[in-house]
């Protein structure tokens, strides 16, 4: 089975039903959306494009690209999404490490790429996502044969480039049915459920968690083109969705409109709020909470591995935890030894399941270091990241990424630890703690803050010092306009200033 006979499902099921509705007022039905993607496949094999061929989208929130996408799909061929902020040397090196046979694009990205220059392309040949419709409206060839196995790859996600280089995660068609089929039963989709969908089509969080998991389960995605706190809370207090998918910057901003102007009582009506991508402070959850009743539900995935820990659809949602394992996956914690940990002991999260990637694209190097095997014989993905298990709830609480932990005179100093008792100080809007090298005590912390205006810098160093060890306080505050954030709003700490 592959991502196509998953959606194929749906459309049989009922193939009028809405299935994407956009911010015009057009809307389309399952079988309108799916036969529109097999003229797209017809049309794209006319160019070249076949199974296994990579296909590189650099194209933001629009029917065009969700058709491209299917039709990769269709095809047996490798989607290759493209991050919209991309420039030249980010497009230069995705580009030759994928090697796609074409690059499908946009009018609205042809300013950027006379910008970045046509030599960045590597020689890829550019197709515009309005051309190949065109195309597509007057292709009379027959729609190709699905020739896509389940451990066939259907996609190639580029890792967000926090800590380097991005690298190539191969994803396979198995891979992304693990992922939907797991959340489709979490979080109790319905046929009827209606995703607004601002979050962009080129990451994992709005491709797979939102598009692909709302397609298969015959529901409609309501996309729009970006994030606009006015806007979608006024489409959510009309009743125009059933959820709402975010990273923690949305929130923090609803949280702030919803103080200023009221009305969150309005948005009671819908279903499910879920948070990811990035780790949600507790006050951010709780003012939600206040604003408008509901409760968000915070999980944790990764671009190589799709959804892997979720807080109960059904159950109490615990603020600053990311939950407990979803449907087909399985966790441990371990020592840098690679010892397995008890509950309450603070290690590296090691996960297993169908949901986990083929590896890393033309690097076996890095693939081979990312797993662990146990005594069993056993792979285990390394996820880099640091977490604690409660031994009551059976939730996991996230303490950074590994290579974020600051030694500190040789004990352990867990920058999302300080962060959360930061952030809970008044005027502390946003704040990043990373390492500092000391020539006396190796490494020490220092915060960056974004601050709401004038901070008594005594006043936080003590409230700092009444909740955390001395050892783990930050030795000094910088202040700063804003943090450096990717497109899913993920804290890019190796930007900020030494």
């Amino acid at each position: 089975m592959n991502l196509w006979d998953l959606l194929l499902v749906a459309r049989r099921r009922a193939p009028e039903a809405p299935a994407l509705q956009l911010a015009d007022g057009s809307a389309w039905s399952h079988d309108a959306l799916l036969a529109a993607a097999e003229r797209r496949a017809a049309a794209l094999r006319e160019r070249g494009v076949g199974a296994g061929d990579r296909l590189a989208l650099w194209a933001g929130n629009r029917v065009e690209t969700v058709l491209a996408y299917l039709a990769a799909a269709r095809l047996g061929a490798v989607a290759v999404p493209l991050n919209l902020a991309y420039r030249r040397q980010e497009l230069a090196h995705v580009l030759a490490d994928a090697a796609p046979r074409l690059l499908l694009s946009e009018r609205e990205q042809l300013p950027v790429l006379e910008e970045v220059g046509r030599d960045a392309l590597g020689g890829v040949p550019l197709v515009l996502v309005e051309e190949l419709a065109a195309a597509a409206r007057e292709t009379a060839a027959p729609p190709p044969p699905a020739r896509a196995a389940g451990d066939d790859l259907a996609l190639l996600l580029y890792t967000s480039g926090t800590t380097g280089r991005s690298k190539g995660a191969m994803l396979t068609h198995n891979n992304l049915l693990a992922t939907v089929t797991g959340l489709l039963a979490a979080w109790a989709w319905e046929p009827g459920d209606r995703l607004l969908l601002t979050l962009p089509i080129f990451h994992t969080h709005g491709l797979v968690v939102g598009l692909f998991t709302a397609l298969a389960a015959g529901a409609s995605v309501r996309l729009r083109r970006r994030f606009e706190a006015e806007a979608v809370v006024a489409e959510l207090a009309a009743g125009e969705a059933t959820l709402f998918f975010g990273v923690p910057t949305m929130y923090v901003r609803l949280v702030d409109l919803l103080r200023r102007d009221g009305g969150g009582e309005r948005l009671r009506p819908v279903r499910l709020f879920c948070c990811g991508s990035a780790p949600l402070a507790p006050e951010t959850f709780a003012g939600f909470r206040a604003a408008t009743g509901h409760a968000i539900l915070e999980r944790y995935g990764m671009t190589e591995t799709g959804m892997l820990l979720g807080n109960p659809y059904a159950g109490e949602r615990l603020p600053g935890t990311v939950g407990t394992p979803l449907p087909g996956v399985s966790l441990r914690i371990v020592d840098r030894d690679g010892r397995h940990l008890p509950a309450g002991a603070e290690g590296e999260l090691l996960v297993r399941g169908s949901n986990v990637f083929a590896g890393y694209w033309r690097d076996t190097a890095k693939t081979a270091e990312s797993f662990a095997v146990d005594d069993g014989g056993q792979r285990w993905f390394r996820t880099g990241d640091l977490g604690r298990l409660d031994g009551a709830s059976g939730h996991v609480t996230l303490l950074g990424r590994g290579r974020e932990l600051i030694l500190r005179g040789g004990f352990n100093v867990y920058p999302r630890e300080v962060e959360e008792v930061l952030e809970a100080f008044p005027g502390v809007r946003e704040v990043a703690v990373v390492g500092r090298p000391h020539a006396e005590w190796g490494e020490v912390p220092v915060a960056f803050v974004v601050a709401e205006g004038a901070l008594d810098e005594a006043a936080l160093l003590a409230h700092c010092a009444a909740e955390l060890a001395r050892f783990k306080l930050p030795v000094a505050f910088r202040y700063v306009e804003t943090l450096p954030r990717n497109a899913l709003g993920k804290v890019q700490k190796h930007l900020l200033p030494s």
